[in-house]
């Protein structure tokens, strides 16, 4: 039996083939998407000491990050005799500091005020009380999820502890860490014990949040103005001022002239601390007065926490 012959199919080889011709489309550019209306944009807080009086951040802005304080807040009623006290004090302070501010608020105002009572009465109807602050805590660098818990901290602090009287013993003066402004302040005689309990229950929290504490040997005070201080390796470079006080002229023809620094931001006026008598002038002068009116020692009746522009005030029980 013959075998069949097998049919081959051939396949057409690659040589045989039809050359494709490729299509190559060009590239589409992508479309740039529009530009973000400016009122979406937060804008990035820019330290400018101008618009401060030349107070500069000590830290720099980050992003979620906020500025934060514990403090006691004390209210003087505006027809006090203590408010004309400070007011008095102030105003010679700074005839001495010529460069002298007061704390922001209420304390500038009463610092830039006629001395004279009857025109205080007529120029200044203003029934708000003065709020002096006493600090529980160094400045503070919250997270955004850190802030409830330390507002649910000092809400509890408020809870297990009562309302109290306190007083001022005298005049003092104190720098920040930094040894950027110098203090003048009033500070806190009875009352001590109370605010020190306070403190020390914040404590716990401050560790928690990697803060940093409080003082180990706090000096309670209210502050009520401050100045620049000259930098340290600049000191020696300026011409030494004659001992006392530092009077207004001194301070606008040897510190207030007007320049800028390398970087364009303007040069304020500093001093290089408080000079000699400063001090003593206003505690002789004005110490007997505060003593007096400390007799009444003042109602502390609540405790607040300052985050970023936020207050939150929780009352002692």
């Amino acid at each position: 039996m013959k075998r069949s012959s097998s049919v081959l199919v051939s396949y057409a080889s690659s040589d045989d083939d039809d050359t494709e011709k490729i299509e190559v489309k060009p590239i589409k550019k992508k479309r740039k998407l529009p530009a973000l209306s400016s009122s979406l944009i937060t804008p990035v807080p820019k330290d400018n000491p101008a618009l401060h009086q030349g107070r500069v951040r000590t830290q720099p802005h980050v992003d979620g990050q906020f500025a934060a304080y514990v403090y006691v807040p004390v209210r003087v009623d505006r027809s006090s005799p203590l408010t004309g006290l400070l007011r008095d004090v102030l105003q010679h302070a700074r005839s001495m500091v010529g460069i002298l501010h007061g704390m922001p608020g209420s304390l500038q105002a009463l610092m830039d005020e006629s001395s004279d009572a009857a025109d205080f009465s007529d120029t200044r109807r203003n029934d708000e009380p003065l709020e002096l602050h006493i600090s529980l805590s160094r400045p503070l660098l919250l997270r955004a999820h850190q802030r409830d818990e330390l507002k649910r901290a000092v809400k509890g602090i408020a809870k297990d502890h009562t309302s109290f009287k306190a007083s001022f013993a005298t005049f003092t003066d104190l720098t920040n860490d930094e040894r950027t402004r110098t203090f003048l302040a009033m500070e806190v005689g009875a009352g001590h014990h109370e605010l020190q309990s306070m403190c020390n229950a914040l404590t716990p929290v401050l560790r928690t949040l990697r803060q940093a504490e409080f003082y180990s040997s706090p000096r309670f005070h209210a502050s009520l103005a401050w100045a620049l201080l000259t930098p340290s390796e600049a000191v020696q470079q300026r011409e030494p001022q004659a001992d006392g006080p530092l009077l207004a002229d001194q301070a606008s023809t040897k510190l207030a002239r007007p320049s800028s620094l390398a970087n364009g931001t303007p040069e304020f006026p500093t001093i290089p601390h408080f000079q000699p008598g400063f001090l003593d002038v206003l505690n002789t002068k004005y110490g007997n007065s505060l003593a007096r009116l400390s007799a009444s020692a003042l109602d502390l009746e609540s405790i607040s926490v300052k985050i970023g522009k936020d207050v939150a005030s929780f009352r002692l029980a």
